[in-house]
């Protein structure tokens, strides 16, 4: 009686049951290896920690931010937006600041769509989105991802009366959880989509500036006409190692914004200010730190890509996030690969299925841990295929 009939509805989010299932095998003394979990391990950089630091000193600071967040972190994505990607943004009425980029996704599905409506998901796909829907009262309609080519979109995999009904479609690249990346003209063809059938796009952007070699991630924003139809999400978690922070913000479309920020001004009252202003100055930042921590990324992916292909588990090497994806052995499903690397060989990784039936077949794996633990997984990966070796 105590428990709304929405939450009874809910299902636990997915993550926390791999993380009971990590603390008892510890409390057993194994030895785990968590590749399961999408957070960063490495610190956030100094210079941002010291905005923090020398900002809560000051009386000021502790008083109640404005609700749409403070105009000095606004304006600094403002700036970041015309710097790396050459889109302008009003600060007052383009930019909002979020306590996290999920909180923000969470509650933009409920600002803009009414019960029943129907809102397009990439499948697989971050759990969150179908939650926020779920949540919402809205209907959730798959959208396949073409495995075969880069996990774009399949737009022509919708049936006509959903391309019809659908108030709301969410993309998300570089993707959680495929890895995948693309370049400007899968979004020229979203936006396209979305004009034609008067849907909102949501664009989540979370591992935007997290790529590796040459490939630079463009932005929804950057299409003619993108800010009449859409809003891009993005994040300080990944890119500056700030998951614990939660600091994002969304940018594009102003009357999308300001239903997201009438709702928020009602339920929260925005970040603390010292954590903002610190953001501010990572996002005015020459990107250096962020350079820095994706060389890192990129080795521990390229060794563990390579010992994976000698293991027989196939995966394409990624441009970006901090994720591979690869396909399960024949004779396994992903939660059974799954299981079976976290009881014989103690290696966490998150099934497949966890972001939706699309992601049957395949393991999440993250780049999250120093070099040496990864050592140590394909040290326990190669015993593993020794034992079951003829």
């Amino acid at each position: 009686m105590y428990v709304s009939n929405k939450i009874k509805n809910l299902p636990e989010y997915v993550f926390s049951e791999f993380q009971r299932q990590k603390e008892a095998l510890q409390e057993k003394g194994i030895d785990v290896i968590d590749l399961g979990i999408g957070a960063p391990d490495l610190p956030t950089p100094s210079f941002i920690y010291d905005v923090l630091a020398q900002e809560a000193k000051k009386q000021a600071s502790h008083r109640y931010s404005p609700f749409n967040g403070s105009y000095e972190f606004r304006s600094a994505v403002a700036d970041f937006y015309k710097k790396q990607f050459d889109v302008d943004l009003d600060p007052d009425t383009e930019v909002l600041t979020l306590i996290g980029s999920k909180e923000g996704i969470v509650h933009f599905i409920q600002a803009v769509i009414n019960e029943g409506d129907k809102v397009i998901i990439p499948d697989p796909g971050y759990p969150a989105y179908q939650m926020g829907v779920q949540l919402a009262g809205g209907q959730n309609v798959l959208l396949p991802l073409d495995t075969n080519k880069g996990f774009v979109p399949r737009y022509d995999l919708l049936s006509e009366a959903d391309k019809k009904q659908a108030k709301l479609m969410f993309l998300n690249y570089p993707n959680n959880p495929t890895a995948s990346t693309v370049e400007i003209n899968t979004y020229k063809e979203a936006i396209s989509f979305v004009k034609k059938h008067k849907i909102i796009l949501a664009h989540d952007a979370a591992y935007q500036l997290v790529t590796f070699g040459e490939y630079k991630s463009p932005s929804v924003l950057q299409v003619q006409d993108a800010k009449k139809y859409a809003v891009e999400f993005g994040s300080l978690s990944k890119s500056f190692n700030m998951t614990g922070w939660r600091i994002g913000y969304v940018v594009g479309n102003k009357e999308m914004i300001q239903a997201l920020a009438n709702l928020k001004s009602n339920i929260d009252t925005s970040q603390f200010l010292p954590i903002q202003k610190a953001a501010a100055a990572a996002m005015r930042s020459d990107l250096k730190a962020v350079a820095e921590n994706n060389l890192i990324f990129q080795s521990r992916m390229e060794k563990l890509q390579k010992a994976l292909e000698e293991l027989g588990i196939e995966s394409e090497k990624p441009k970006g996030s901090i994720f591979i994806w690869a396909k399960v052995p024949v004779g396994y499903s992903s939660s059974s690969f799954a299981n079976k690397l976290l009881e014989e060989a103690g290696i966490m990784v998150t099934p497949g299925t966890a972001f939706g039936l699309g992601g049957e077949g395949y393991i999440r794996i993250s780049l999250s841990v120093a070099e040496e633990r990864l050592d140590e997984v394909i040290r326990r990966l190669r015993r593993l295929s020794s034992k079951e070796a003829p």
